[in-house]
C-alpha cells in the first residue's frame, strides 16, 4: 500500500506553504450512535501481531488488591473513581506485559507507575474525563508533575515547599511515590531512564495539546513524530528491571538499541490508536489520532483511512521484528532485551484486544 505522507497542496498567495488547513474527514453525523450496535470485538483484522503468554489470573488478581491497597492508602482517587480501576485491569495488563517479571513485587512496581500516569494523563489533560483536565496552560501542571519523578533541588526552606505541594496532590503524589519505589528496586541508570523518559512523554502531551487547542492537523508525519513522544516508552523502559536484570547504559544508548526500542514504543502506540478508535470519537469526535490524520492529510473517509494506518502499523511492526532479530545474534544481553520488549507489545496488544469493556472496533471489515 502507498504510504506516502506528502500532504496535498493547500493554495496560496505567498512563497511559504501554510500548515494543513483544518479538516474535518467524511463519516456519520453521530459516530458513537452508529458505531454503538456494531460492538465488534476481538483482534484488528490484518494487524501484525505476536501471540501473548497467558496471564495467570491469580497472580493479575494479587496485583490489583496491592494496588488498590496502595492507592487508597495514598488517597490517590476518590471511591467513585473505583469503576475506572477495575474496568482498566491493571494487574492483568502488567502480568501479560511482564511475563518474564522477577517476581509479583516487581510486576507490582509496574503496575504503580502504570496507575500513576493514568491518573496524572486523566486529571491534567483529557478534558472529556471530567476531572479537570485542559489542553490549555498544560505545560504549568506538567512541569511540576515531572519535578515529582525529577526533584527539586535549592535551599531549604523552598525544598520544604516544594514537597508540601507535591504530597498535597493526588496526582503528584501518585508520581513521588511510585518512583520512589521503583527506585528502591531499580539500579540509579535504570531509574534515571524512566526519569527522561517521562519528560518525552509529557512533551508528546503538550504537543498534542497545543494542536488541539489551534485546531491544527498535523501532516501524518509530524502526527508520528508526536506519538513517538506521547506512547507507552516509559512502560518499555522497565522490561529489564522487572525481569531482574540491567541492560547497561553504555548498550542501551548505542542508536541501534535506541532504534528498536522507538519502534517497540512506535507499533503498540500505533495498535492503541486502533484499539481506541470508536472510544475516542464517541467521547470526542476530534480527538486525534492515526485514522483522523491520515482521513483528513489523504482527504479519504474514515474506513480506507484506518486501513491504511493497520498497514502503517505492520510496517513499523516489521521493521523492529527483523532489526531486533539482526540485534539479537550480538550478544544474549542484548537478545534478553530484545525479547522483553516483544513480549511487553504482545501483552499489550492481548489487553487491548481482550478489554471489552474499554474497547471495541469499527465495523469495517
Amino acid at each position: 500500500m502507498d504510504t506516502d505522507t506528502t500532504p496535498p497542496t493547500v493554495a496560496t498567495d505567498t512563497a511559504t506553504t501554510p500548515p494543513l488547513a483544518v479538516y474535518t474527514p467524511p463519516g456519520p453525523p453521530n459516530i458513537a450512535q452508529s458505531l454503538r450496535p456494531a460492538r465488534r470485538t476481538g483482534v484488528v483484522p490484518g494487524l501484525h501481531h505476536r501471540p501473548a503468554v497467558p496471564a495467570d489470573p491469580e497472580k493479575a488478581a494479587e496485583i490489583d488488591r496491592r494496588l488498590e491497597d496502595w492507592a487508597r492508602d495514598l488517597d490517590l482517587f476518590p471511591e467513585a473513581w473505583k469503576g475506572d480501576f477495575s474496568d482498566f485491569q491493571f494487574g492483568r495488563a502488567v502480568v501479560l506485559q511482564h511475563p518474564g517479571a522477577l517476581d509479583l513485587d516487581r510486576l507490582t512496581l509496574a503496575g504503580k507507575l502504570l496507575l500513576a500516569e493514568n491518573i496524572v494523563d486523566s486529571c491534567y489533560c483529557e478534558e472529556d474525563e471530567g476531572r479537570g483536565g485542559s489542553r490549555r496552560g498544560l505545560g504549568s501542571p506538567l512541569i511540576i508533575a515531572q519535578s515529582a519523578l525529577d526533584p527539586f533541588h535549592g535551599v531549604p526552606e523552598l525544598q520544604a515547599e516544594w514537597r508540601a505541594g507535591i504530597q498535597a496532590d493526588g496526582p503528584l503524589r501518585s508520581y513521588h511515590h511510585a518512583l520512589a519505589d521503583y527506585a528502591a528496586f531499580a539500579t540509579p541508570s535504570q531509574t534515571d531512564r524512566f526519569v527522561h523518559d517521562m519528560a518525552r512523554l509529557h512533551l508528546g502531551y503538550l504537543g498534542e495539546a497545543a494542536w488541539m487547542e489551534t485546531g491544527y492537523t498535523p501532516r501524518i508525519w509530524e502526527y508520528l513524530v508526536m506519538r513517538q513522544f506521547n506512547n507507552f516508552r516509559p512502560c518499555l523502559s522497565l522490561v529489564d528491571a522487572v525481569d531482574g536484570y540491567e541492560l547497561p547504559e553504555q548498550v542501551y544508548a548505542r542508536p541501534e538499541i535506541q532504534r528498536i526500542t522507538a519502534l517497540a514504543c512506535n507499533a503498540t502506540t500505533i495498535m492503541n490508536d486502533l484499539y481506541s478508535f470508536t472510544k475516542e470519537l464517541a467521547s470526542d469526535p476530534d480527538h486525534l489520532n492515526l485514522p483522523q490524520v491520515v482521513a483528513a492529510n489523504d482527504r479519504r473517509g474514515l474506513k480506507a483511512a484506518y486501513l491504511k494506518s493497520v498497514d502503517i502499523h505492520n510496517q513499523i511492526m516489521d521493521a523492529f521484528e527483523e532489526e531486533s532479530a539482526a540485534l539479537s545474534g550480538t550478544s544474549p544481553l542484548v537478545e534478553r532485551y530484545a525479547q522483553g520488549l516483544a513480549a511487553w507489545v504482545s501483552g499489550n496488544h492481548e489487553w487491548h484486544a481482550t478489554n471489552t469493556r474499554r474497547y471495541h472496533l469499527p465495523d469495517y471489515w
